[in-house]
């Protein structure tokens, strides 16, 4: 069982013997060695939804305090991780409180508006061994197959344990188990029904221009999962470089759960290839992506809401290429992506950067239809102040077209998205 696996890999953890540099060591102290953020976040999405499909829009106020201390000194470090969530909701009008967006939890029914705010606080007990850290407590996991959801207004979080170990150079390796889910926007935990999710692996840099990652999850009476990363940098002429990423996932429904959401099968496989070649200020991107196996959920990932088909791995649990607003993740789907991306810093502007990439998929499979389409257009400008008084506040402004055809509407819906996000990070101490 995985669990079993987590406990006995925690211990070789624990008793590592070819250790790096003794992190603990270096302890400077709970209070010496603490650290206060507030993160201030404006954010606004509209999504414009074609074929007589309802709008969505939100827009929020956040302010996201975050305190880490740092270690007391001796053998075993201990401390303490805490985080506190205020979000403001802005638009009252009709169109706020749209699911897919998730700022503020729709209400039940529809009869009532999202709420106007929401507040929520979260803390973790941490304890160091060498370069070893076991946490206890509400944690911001972010795995291959447990990644928190942060581009929204609030982000979500998790409460559990989760040891992280470098004690070999080069070498990562997590194991955890989590029990409640916090949604992010929502107040309190385990608002969806999370059971429990286990998570087990480690990421190795093999030499300065090749890593790799493998990695486990088992949610509770839903599915299990298994993750691949291979990443790889041909060094070229100065100023230039090729990149191969691949990422992979293999998952398997539980037979009850694919049962109960009308999966039709169980089992998905779903990998992505991506070449990024850099010349001084440009990226080129050229990627291929590819979802196979019989169930209609295609590769299902994010927060628990059975009624969304989610299954309680994070919102950003999907290390894919061709994830935009589309992730063209349905059963059986094939999809290309051209990508550029352009630092402006090599013309006199630094910190103005800009992406754009075009999606397509076809031969989309859903339980009524074979052979549907999606494309996607993405554009992206986002600006980092460089110094001054707002240094480090950034703006993003991001939009996507999305055309899917009559075939896919099962899976996915046509539109124009929006977003725009302003964040100003803060630190106190």
């Amino acid at each position: 069982m995985l669990k079993q696996r987590i406990c006995l890999i925690a211990l070789g953890i624990l008793s590592a013997t070819q250790a790096m540099a003794d992190g603990q060591a270096d302890a400077k102290g709970f209070v010496e060695d603490s650290s206060l953020n507030v993160l201030l976040r404006n954010a606004y999405i509209n999504r414009d939804k074609k074929h007589g499909n309802d709008d969505q829009r939100e827009w929020g106020q956040a302010v996201i305090g975050t305190f880490s201390s740092g270690f007391t000194q001796g053998t075993v470090g201990v401390g303490v991780d805490a985080f506190g969530l205020y979000g403001l909701r802005l638009d009252r009008g009709s169109h706020a409180g749209g699911q897919g967006i998730d700022f503020f939890k729709p209400s039940e029914g529809g009869n009532k508006s999202p709420a106007g705010d929401l507040a929520k606080v979260g803390a973790a007990a941490k304890f160091r061994i060498s370069n070893t850290v076991l946490t206890y407590g509400d944690q911001m996991p972010s795995l291959p197959v447990l990644n928190y959801d942060n581009a929204r207004l609030l982000p979500e979080s998790y409460t559990g344990t989760l040891i992280t170990s470098k004690e070999i150079k080069g070498l990562e390796l997590n194991a955890g188990r989590f029990t409640a889910e916090s949604r992010k926007s929502a107040e309190g935990r385990d608002s969806g029904g999370l059971k429990s999710i286990n998570v087990l692996g480690g990421s190795y840099q093999f030499t300065e221009q090749f890593k790799g990652a493998l990695y486990a999850s088992d949610v509770e009476d839903v599915l299990k999962k298994q993750y691949i990363n291979l990443n790889y940098v041909f060094p070229l002429a100065s100023e230039r470089s090729l990149t191969l990423d691949f990422n992979g996932y293999r998952t398997k429904l539980d037979n009850s759960y694919a049962k109960d959401v009308g999966a039709g099968g169980q089992d998905n496989k779903i990998w992505s290839l991506a070449a990024t070649y850099a010349t001084g200020p440009h990226s080129f991107t050229l990627a291929h992506q590819r979802s196979t196996g019989d169930s209609h959920l295609g590769y299902a990932y994010g927060g628990y809401q059975r009624g969304q088909n989610r299954v309680g791995d994070g919102g950003g649990t999907i290390y894919l290429a061709n994830s935009y607003w589309s992730d063209f993740n349905a059963e059986d789907e094939r999809s290309w992506q051209l990508g550029y991306g352009l630092d402006f810093g090599a013309f006199g502007v630094p910190g103005l950067t800009y992406n754009v990439a075009y999606v397509r998929g076809d031969n989309i499979t859903t339980s009524t239809s074979t052979g549907g389409t999606e494309r996607e257009i993405f554009n992206q400008f986002k600006y980092v102040v460089q110094s001054g008084p707002a240094k480090d506040l950034s703006v993003k402004v991001r939009s996507s077209i999305l055309r899917v055809s009559q075939k896919s509407s099962e899976y996915n819906d046509s539109g124009n998205e929006l977003r725009v996000f302003v964040d100003y990070p803060i630190n106190v101490f």
